[in-house]
């Protein structure tokens, strides 16, 4: 399915909207962030790929966008703050594709980041954090996350310490359904299909 461009604030970014075989009146709309632009990070990675595929076979229109200076998106890198201006803009635009429906928000390492810090503004009603960087970023506890939330860690990532990622999962006041997975590195080497299944069980009832 061909990309296609939406007005952002500092100029067009590239989107990616692949509906599901079947679309149900309040079904949710999955918009997935990628991992980071200067080490590679775009919307076509094979997590942010999985996860958008993951939705799409739940029966929700998934939503992948490269954050500004990426593929065809005008800008330049803005260390997280312009990108979640990305992700909101992308949010108005499923709002008035897919309107009355509410937004489930995903992220995968750079991109759970992004998630983490506008979920609220975008008032998703469901988030998603895939290998956060945690230690990277500065991933500040919430006073409360009032919405179904997950945390998904592998326990042989090597560029986010899955230590940290646990300590910090367990200091958060409302804490988030985790899963710390045996033999998983940050990528998912061989082990996307166990995080299908995770994103199939959690949000099944889309």
């Amino acid at each position: 399915m061909p990309s296609t461009l939406i007005n952002g604030s500092v100029g067009q970014l590239e989107i990616l909207a692949e509906p599901p075989k079947t679309l149900s009146a309040r079904t949710p709309v999955a918009i997935i962030c990628h991992p980071h632009p200067l080490y590679g990070g775009t919307m076509q990675n094979k997590v942010v790929h999985t996860v958008a595929k993951s939705c799409m076979e739940l029966g929700m229109p998934a939503i992948r966008f490269n954050f500004r200076g990426v593929g065809a998106s005008e800008g330049h890198f803005e260390h997280g703050l312009g990108e979640q201006q990305d992700c909101i803009a992308v949010a108005q635009w499923a709002r008035q594709q897919y309107p009355n429906r509410p937004i489930w928000l995903a992220g995968f390492s750079f991109g759970s980041f992004v998630a983490y810090q506008v979920f609220a503004k975008i008032k998703a009603e469901r988030l998603l954090l895939v290998a956060p960087p945690v230690g990277l970023f500065e991933f500040r506890p919430m006073d409360s996350i009032n919405i179904p939330w997950c945390v998904i860690q592998g326990k042989q990532d090597e560029i986010t310490s899955p230590g940290s990622v646990e300590a910090w999962v367990n200091k958060q006041p409302t804490p988030p359904e985790f899963y710390y997975l045996d033999d998983v590195s940050h990528f998912f080497h061989g082990k996307l299909g166990v995080l299908r299944e995770i994103i199939a069980k959690i949000w099944k009832d889309s």
